[in-house]
């Protein structure tokens, strides 16, 4: 089954119906999904998914008052680190691979502090550590984006992911073709609301003290494109610098989305840091 098809379950987790998709095949510990500010389900890159998915158990899903999924989104990244682990434990897991896309590579690494024992690898991607320097001028970055994409009728990843020159262009337009891809079962989009819970979330994290990433022993896959706007390249490699065990690849020529302008290149390096 391909993620275009994967339907979408429901489970409880402490009173809150939480909204998930689980596909690929059967291995001993499954990777778990976590999105980028304002995404639901459906925003994952299907060729990144399916790719993962056809040697790995892969569940991706909504956090707290994300989409389809219960409840309102906390405030803090910390919180929403609480809820994926109460998530993932409701699912009956003791061990799983995180990929962390973004605000969801925040919430990675406090899966990683909170709960050590339940995390065996992790994937972070266009993301980077608390107290990052830029990070918590996410809104004037967000806003023009915004801006620039209702002046010209297009979506704000447009702006925020991808370079604005020609191979930019293309990578974003194959992006949001292969994202249109699932046609029946789609997801709630985010509320106002959670957009709104989510920038204050981002904000306080970028203002935090930064946390001892040399807690998180784990193996570390840090990847970010070049130029990224919304979390400075240096960050990711500061974050890689501060954790013990973390290899860096950064694309050329491309931003936040870099894993999706390369993910033909992409994939295979992360099933490969997954193999080990």
């Amino acid at each position: 089954m391909n993620w275009k098809d994967t339907p979408t379950r429901t489970i409880d987790v402490n009173g809150v119906s939480f909204a998930y998709r689980e596909l690929g095949t059967d291995s001993a510990v499954p990777v778990v999904f976590l999105h980028h500010f304002t995404a639901v389900l459906d925003d994952w890159d299907p060729r990144v998914i399916d790719g993962i998915a056809a040697h790995h158990r892969v569940i991706a899903f909504d956090n707290r008052g994300i989409g389809a999924t219960g409840s309102s989104v906390p405030h803090t990244v910390d919180e929403m680190g609480s809820d994926a682990i109460a998530f993932i434990r409701a699912l009956g897991l003791e061990k799983v691979d995180l990929f962390g896309f973004s605000l969801g590579g925040g919430v990675a690494q406090m899966v990683a502090l909170q709960a050590p024992d339940l995390v065996r690898r992790m994937v972070l991607a266009g993301t980077g550590p608390k107290g990052g320097g830029g990070i918590n001028e996410i809104v004037k970055v967000v806003a023009i984006a915004y801006l620039k994409a209702a002046l010209t009728l297009s979506d704000p990843r447009n702006f925020l992911f991808f370079p604005r020159d020609a191979e930019g262009k293309r990578a974003a337009k194959d992006y949001f073709k292969r994202l249109k891809e699932r046609t029946t079962g789609r997801d709630k989009r985010i509320s106002l609301q959670a957009t709104g819970a989510q920038l204050i979330a981002i904000r306080a994290a970028g203002n935090s003290k930064p946390d001892d990433l040399s807690a998180i022993t784990q193996p570390v896959f840090v990847v970010n494109g070049d130029n990224d706007l919304m979390v400075s390249s240096s960050n990711s490699a500061d974050m890689a610098r501060r954790l013990p065990n973390a290899q860096l690849m950064i694309y050329p020529d491309s931003g936040h989305g870099g894993i999706f302008q390369y993910h033909e290149q992409f994939v295979p390096k992360v099933l490969e840091f997954l193999q080990h």
